[in-house]
């Protein structure tokens, strides 16, 4: 049966999106040469943080006290990683919420802690560089870390890049979920999707 132009091409672009809704083989951002990996994780849940798979809560609202709701993953150590999450914040009558941390196992701890302000603002905890004001309540917002262990840390925002870190070597782990940095507060609620991790 012989098609109109106007089929034709409804049907490419049904088809091209069909592509799109697959996703992508690779890393959404410095793609090349990555192997996707597969870590393990503890669930730390302290003081009020609660999680339920991939939903991470601070019932309170104290100021003080260790509060956290996260998943802390395989230590790795030399080579590049980069992870992949989306996360959303469902809830948050508190402010200043770690998200994110790549944590130096072998040094001084926390060395990169993405964070969340009432209002939105994204943040670098360590310097207080805005990242971006995309942490609104009820957004997805995609984060990706490429670290190059003994070289440069790497933070992208909706796939554009957003601070550079210099890092040492030694072990590093990755975590999110919710915790309460040490100016911070809750109650929060963040629900994550979409975790990945790769290395090369």
């Amino acid at each position: 049966m012989r098609r109109s132009p106007r089929t034709l091409a409804v049907l490419a672009t049904a088809g091209a999106l069909s592509m799109l809704a697959a996703g992508p083989a690779s890393a959404e951002v410095e793609p090349g040469g990555w192997i996707s990996t597969s870590p393990g994780f503890n669930v730390q849940e302290r003081g009020c943080g609660q999680v339920d798979g991939l939903t991470f809560r601070l019932t309170c609202s104290t100021a003080s006290g260790d509060q956290r709701a996260e998943r802390r993953y395989d230590t790795y150590t030399g080579g590049s990683r980069q992870f992949e999450g989306s996360f959303r914040v469902d809830s948050m009558s508190g402010t200043r919420i770690s998200l994110k941390q790549t944590f130096h196992e072998s040094g001084s701890g926390p060395y990169f802690m993405l964070a969340v302000e009432r209002g939105g603002r994204l943040y670098a905890v360590h310097g207080g560089q805005t990242l971006s004001n995309a942490g609104t309540v009820g957004a997805t917002v995609r984060v990706n870390t490429v670290h190059d262990v003994g070289s440069e840390h790497r933070t992208y925002i909706n796939g554009s890049r957003v601070h550079t870190y210099a890092s040492p070597g030694g072990s590093f782990y990755d975590k999110f979920g919710a915790y309460r940095t040490n100016s911070g507060a809750g109650p929060a609620t963040v629900t994550w999707s979409g975790v990945q991790f790769w290395r090369r």
